[in-house]
């Protein structure tokens, strides 16, 4: 049965000491948007090898639908409420009032950020064209960041070699921040298994790179506000995203009121 727990683990970073409420079978990080984002600059700057979890519904609904991958999500050193509706339920359930941490504020905020002082910033995912697109952006955006590295692995799983060559690959860069754009659940996967061995930050920023890029535009404020971003994805991309949506959402709202009734 999933429960509300508050934890208070003193992390790495002096900072970097978060609470945890959980909704369905996540743990959420509490704490304003600008206490999370300093924490992340922090440890990077001690070049510390940690994670961190842009939670949505999506993901939360994988989650409650697979314990081992809950059990990697949870472990992160930052699981962020990356949705409205997150942050809702926290505030319904347990009544915390908490700030969403939107994935692409975040990724805006921390390259502008890496661009200022001087932290090397490396990009791991996607395809060769769009990090392409993504690095000129950022340049034209924040001319004096330090991009080191780019890499679009293979739409494979990794030999064994492989990924100890990008693992040695990213730490000679000295990345600081790695951005990682898998995909959920294989990002998360994958940082989950580089942690430790890779000297950095990484944050999974899944979709965020194409609005980044300027591919895919974002939807207005009120849309936002409403809680309908995947209203407006949908629109976009309807025949790739309807089942996603129609299932992890009608799962999410079922589960949720579960939770609430049983509480």
């Amino acid at each position: 049965m999933n429960t509300f727990f508050v934890s208070s683990e003193l992390s790495k970073a002096d900072s970097d000491q978060f609470n945890r409420a959980s909704v369905l079978s996540l743990s959420y990080s509490l704490g304003t948007y600008q206490q999370i984002q300093e924490s992340i600059i922090v440890a990077a700057k001690r070049g510390e090898s940690r994670m961190a979890c842009l939670a949505n519904v999506h993901m939360t609904v994988e989650a409650s639908n697979d314990p081992a991958f809950s059990n990697i999500v949870n472990e992160a050193d930052w699981v962020t409420t990356d949705g409205v509706p997150l942050t809702w339920a926290l505030r319904l359930r347990l009544g915390i009032k908490q700030d969403r941490i939107a994935g692409f504020d975040l990724l805006s905020d921390l390259t502008r950020r890496a661009a200022e002082e001087g932290l090397p910033v490396f990009f791991y995912g996607s395809t060769p064209d769009m990090l392409k697109q993504v690095t000129a952006k950022c340049y034209q955006l924040y001319p004096s960041i330090q991009i080191v590295g780019t890499l679009s692995p293979p739409f494979r799983p990794l030999t064994s070699s492989e990924e100890e060559d990008i693992i040695t690959h990213i730490n000679e860069t000295g990345a600081r921040l790695v951005f990682v754009a898998l995909g959920c659940p294989k990002q998360e996967r994958w940082m989950a298994q580089m942690r430790g061995r890779i000297q950095a930050v990484m944050v999974g920023v899944g979709g965020a790179l194409l609005i980044l890029a300027g591919i895919q535009g974002r939807s207005p404020m009120w849309v936002q506000r409403a809680g309908l971003e995947w209203l407006h994805r949908l629109a976009m991309e309807p025949r790739r995203l309807f089942k996603r949506y129609a299932v992890t959402n009608s799962l999410f709202i079922v589960r949720l009121a579960r939770q609430l009734l049983s509480q």
